[in-house]
């Protein structure tokens, strides 16, 4: 019988990460979760709250903070990734050097790494090759979900049992994880529909109207399942909560990170200025050039994706964008 899941360790004490660790604990676990600056581990533990990421949600008391990476891992039945993207492989070799990597890994960061191309669960295997992967993805603002209100997810793992005990360990009333095997999928899903939601604030603050909003969604979820395609996920995945569900939430809310970053460049202001002084990480931005070498590689065509890339990263002009995207060759619909 697999052992119980009862201690999780949640690394990143980021929104996301504090939230995670507020649902495993709702659900019963005892959680530990590592805070990579020692003064929001300082407020999770004396105050119940982090002020910094998720200011004015109280947290569980029973929630421990640690700076410590391997104290966070230590003894962990479970241990749930929700680092930013570019920093997963990193901090899973320093769990792999100290053998706190063998238990279940949960991978919850969306993204693909800048400088290899590869899907999250791509760097977990390379740096953690002992480790059980599973991906939790979906229509999740962090806020939400820590005040506990109702939420579905994918939890998708290539072991269907330890998909299921993973499920039994997180969920709650108000927090669904449904179970898949299509990891890929999931992942795919979760990461390039940030590049979409930059593209669809661009629309919004460039004032160009919910139609064309609406295109961009439809026509942003056509890449992503081409993409997916491409590397052999299921194309059904994406028409779930990884998919269609996490793409409706991002492209449309103010309250997504990287909608109003695209929202504020279509209103005029540059790049530089408006990453300038965020605390939070908008994934699209990095994900945009990543996505688009590893699509090159794969010979799929990502017009929206390589829009996005050109205006965040080759100073290409908006509506000179807009105007390229506008005159492409009329084609059937897929």
């Amino acid at each position: 019988m697999a052992k119980p899941i009862q201690r999780i360790t949640v690394i990143g004490a980021g929104a996301w990460g504090t939230a995670l660790a507020s649902v495993a604990r709702r659900a019963g676990r005892d959680v530990t979760i590592h805070a990579h600056e020692s003064e929001t581990a300082a407020a999770i533990n004396g105050h119940h709250e982090n002020t910094v990421f998720l200011p004015d949600i109280p947290l569980d008391r029973e929630i421990r903070a640690t700076p410590d990476l391997q104290d966070a891992a230590s003894g962990a039945d479970a241990i749930m990734m929700v680092t930013p993207a570019q920093f997963l492989g990193h901090t899973l070799r320093q769990l792999a050097a100290n053998n706190h990597a063998s238990v279940p890994l949960v991978i919850c960061a969306k993204g693909i790494e800048l400088k290899t191309g590869l899907l999250m669960n791509e760097v977990a295997e390379a740096a953690a090759p002992q480790a059980t992967l599973a991906v939790l993805s979906g229509p999740t603002f962090a806020a939400e979900v820590a005040r506990g209100l109702p939420t579905a997810v994918t939890l998708a793992c290539a072991d269907s049992a330890l998909a299921t005990q993973l499920a039994d360990a997180l969920g709650t009333p108000s927090f669904r994880p449904y179970t898949a095997s299509d990891v890929v999928g999931a992942e795919v899903g979760g990461a390039i529909k940030n590049v979409i939601a930059i593209a669809c604030g661009v629309v919004d603050g460039r004032g160009l109207g919910q139609n064309a909003r609406a295109a961009v969604i439809a026509r942003g979820l056509a890449e992503i399942t081409r993409f997916a395609s491409a590397l052999d996920a299921d194309p059904r995945t994406l028409m779930g909560l990884s998919g269609l569900g996490d793409l409706t939430l991002t492209c449309t809310s103010t309250a997504s990170r990287n909608y109003s970053l695209g929202a504020t460049l279509g209103s005029g202001t540059s790049f530089k200025d408006a990453m300038a002084g965020r605390k939070t990480v908008a994934e699209g931005a990095t994900t945009a050039p990543a996505v688009l070498t590893r699509a090159a590689a794969l010979g799929v065509d990502m017009p929206i994706c390589a829009a996005v890339n050109a205006i965040l990263h080759a100073g290409a002009g908006i509506d000179e964008t807009i105007a390229e995207i506008l005159a492409r060759p009329l084609r059937p619909e897929g």
